[in-house]
């Protein structure tokens, strides 16, 4: 959560004091946000949901993904992204990412097998997928294109907004995305038949308050419906969001500039298929192997890509596990229609994600960031790569300073 302040607050008071939390009401809040939202994008359709993952699952549901299906995921995701296959009983098949940590469109298509129906491609960490490879590929193989875009809410790809070039996108709204009402997710589409089964999976019962359709047969689902709150909440979060990634991305590109440099080093700069239009949030440093990633961050303090635990194909246990569902009758690695998908799994399959992961370390951004702020982490860097190459003789002193960043000085 990079903002939160009285606005949120007098818009909360607001729903409570008129007592219309219910999101099926006149000039429900709800409605107004996926007004806004789909002009925001510029898409036809958006649907709010309770999470990021029950955008995914809507997205799986309104393209029919199901029984018998296989759908390509990458190694290196938020561990959702496979739990949401799983919950429509399809199976996810993870493949490589390239050095941009996103899916590599090479591994995508050799990846590709006669029930291989879908891939959902994730724009992790606020950077963009190689998208017009990856449509390339969706048309030759026949594939529908889910964009989880749960981590880059807000960003785009050649100027075009992510989570709107595939068939069908997917956003998160919880506590650690770009926009926040705590938790909650949206789903969005330029066709109305995905939108219209989207919607029935998050809410079954709609049609109650908003009509039968002729068009859509009702099917049961859990349903994730979204509140008033949440509506309130992401109405004045979505007012601040292009201001917030236009900081981020400058600051961003400010430090990939200052930093340019450290090639000699054996520091080089990740990929980015994106960089005028992604996010932002993270400037993404790439060293020779993992151990010198990992010297380096004992001396400036920064996560390694393949250290953060649940987005790493590694530590998804249900997966590993084939505990596809909390009752074996429903489990997907279980049922016949299944049966000739493939489901071979060990911690060993992606190595060469899990080597580019962990040779890569993680700097955030903030739109909170003060000149000063990014010119001390400049500074920190350019200092830590000294000491970390031994190219100086220096006494390392290290002090806490303003929002966790280090200042590495000379005696």
């Amino acid at each position: 959560m990079y903002e939160m302040g009285n606005q949120e607050v007098k818009a909360i008071k607001k729903i409570i004091s008129k007592r219309k939390l219910f999101r099926y009401l006149e000039n429900s809040e709800c409605d107004l946000f996926e007004k806004n939202y789909s002009k925001y994008l510029s898409i036809k359709h958006s649907a709010l949901a309770s999470s990021g993952t029950a955008a995914l699952t809507a997205a799986l549901v309104g393209l029919k993904i199901g029984p018998g299906d296989e759908v390509i995921i990458p190694a290196h995701t938020y561990m959702a992204t496979a739990m949401s296959v799983l919950s429509v009983g399809a199976i996810p098949i993870i493949v490589d990412i390239d050095e941009s940590l996103t899916i590599d469109p090479k591994a995508l298509e050799d990846s590709c097998g006669p029930l291989t129906k879908a891939v959902i491609v994730v724009h992790m960490w606020g950077t963009t997928c190689n998208m017009n490879a990856i449509m390339k590929i969706a048309r030759k193989k026949k594939l529908f294109v889910i964009e989880d875009a749960c981590q880059s809410v807000g960003g785009g790809y050649e100027k075009k907004m992510l989570g709107t070039i595939g068939h069908v996108g997917a956003f998160s709204f919880n506590y650690y995305k770009n926009m926040t009402s705590g938790e909650g997710g949206a789903v969005v589409s330029n066709n109305k038949e995905i939108i219209e089964r989207a919607k029935c999976a998050i809410d079954p019962c709609h049609f109650y308050w908003q009509g039968r359709k002729n068009s859509l047969k009702p099917f049961a689902s859990n349903g994730s419906r979204a509140s008033e709150f949440m509506g309130a909440l992401l109405n004045i979060q979505l007012k601040r969001l292009p201001r917030m990634i236009k900081s981020m991305r400058a600051e961003r590109n400010k430090i990939l500039n200052s930093t340019k440099n450290l090639s000699n080093m054996g520091i080089s700069h990740s990929l980015l298929n994106s960089k005028d239009y992604d996010c932002g949030n993270y400037v993404f440093l790439k060293f020779n192997n993992t151990l010198d990633a990992k010297k380096f961050t004992s001396i400036f303090p920064a996560p390694i890509a393949g250290k953060t635990g649940r987005h790493n194909y590694t530590e998804w246990d249900q997966i590993l596990l084939k505990e596809g569902s909390f009752h074996q009758s429903l489990n997907p690695y279980k049922l016949p229609q299944n049966k000739k998908c493939r489901m071979n799994y060990d911690k060993n399959m992606c190595k060469s994600s899990l080597e580019i992961l962990n040779k890569t370390i993680m700097i955030p951004t903030d739109p909170k960031n003060t000149k000063k702020d990014t010119d001390n982490t400049i500074r920190n860097i350019k200092r830590a790569a000294l000491a970390y190459i031994n190219k100086e003789n220096i006494k390392i002193k290290q002090k806490a300073i303003d929002k966790g960043k280090f200042d590495y000085s000379e005696d």
